[in-house]
């Protein structure tokens, strides 16, 4: 047996978030279909992140185990012929017996985008979140500083969340003008809280609309409380975009001690 690493892109519109469930179709389930169809063996995957239903990934991680004789390098190859064109496998290579996806990444970034325009995007429906409104953009610039360094966040997390501790540490949040009516918010850090990210971007178009002030964030996380922020964005314009990990994860995992926030 051999442990495998792949790199997956995938457009999230129709599927029921990254996790296999039974009450709709998700990329974990096409994913180890595909992978047990190759590998000619039952294949399961563990994946760095749970994205929710209609989110993007630009570079899930992903982790398996396998005795097929197919080259690590060969995975994307042989893959994307079984799997449907939204879902793409990247990259491949042969790890450690003890790496582990989602536990020893050691930050993310993500990156979510707004459509700011009168009227929705054709192209971009299933990639942005479309706000008709004109935002402020000065103002959601204003509050971005905040959210950087090490904080509790429990602020920022949904019903639902089962994080053992909300402390979080940000280095990055950012909001990048692509065009007249694109905006990009970018946010790294060592790990997000559920719907944090979602929830952090609901903030600013409110923030953006004058409905919330510019210091919403530092009150939030004075208070820790979930109503001082705005609403939870929409699923479609959130995007998994990086995910990071160690040089020794890919050398001495053993080494590292596991993050399990």
């Amino acid at each position: 047996m051999k442990r495998i690493l792949l790199c997956v892109e995938y457009d999230g519109t129709v599927y029921a978030g990254w996790q296999r469930q039974i009450n709709g179709l998700a990329v974990q389930q096409v994913l180890e279909e595909a992978l047990s169809q190759a590998c000619g063996e039952n294949v399961t995957v563990t994946g760095s992140s749970r994205t929710d239903a209609g989110v993007h990934a630009l570079a899930q991680h992903v982790h398996f185990d396998t005795a097929s004789s197919i080259p690590p390098e060969k995975f994307p190859f042989v893959l994307n012929n079984l799997l449907p064109p939204d879902i793409r496998v990247l990259t491949g290579r042969e790890v450690p017996p003890d790496f582990h996806a989602r536990f020893l990444s050691c930050g993310k970034t993500y990156t979510y985008r707004i459509w700011n325009a009168r009227h929705a995007s054709a192209l971009y429906r299933n990639l942005c979140w479309h706000v008709p409104v004109p935002l402020d953009t000065a103002q959601i610039r204003s509050a971005l500083p905040a959210l950087i360094g090490t904080h509790d966040f429990s602020a920022f997390q949904a019903a639902g969340g089962t994080a053992k501790t909300t402390v979080r540490t940000l280095d990055l949040a950012e909001l990048k003008q692509e065009n007249e009516k694109l905006l990009t918010l970018l946010v790294s850090g060592n790990a997000f809280l559920y719907n944090m990210v979602r929830i952090i971007a609901g903030t600013l178009v409110e923030i953006g609309l004058h409905r919330l002030p510019p210091d919403a964030f530092s009150r939030a996380l004075a208070s820790g409380n979930r109503l001082d922020l705005g609403m939870t964005a929409p699923p479609h314009g959130l995007e998994l975009t990086e995910v990071r990990y160690p040089p020794l994860a890919f050398t001495d995992p053993a080494s590292l001690r596991w993050h399990t926030p």
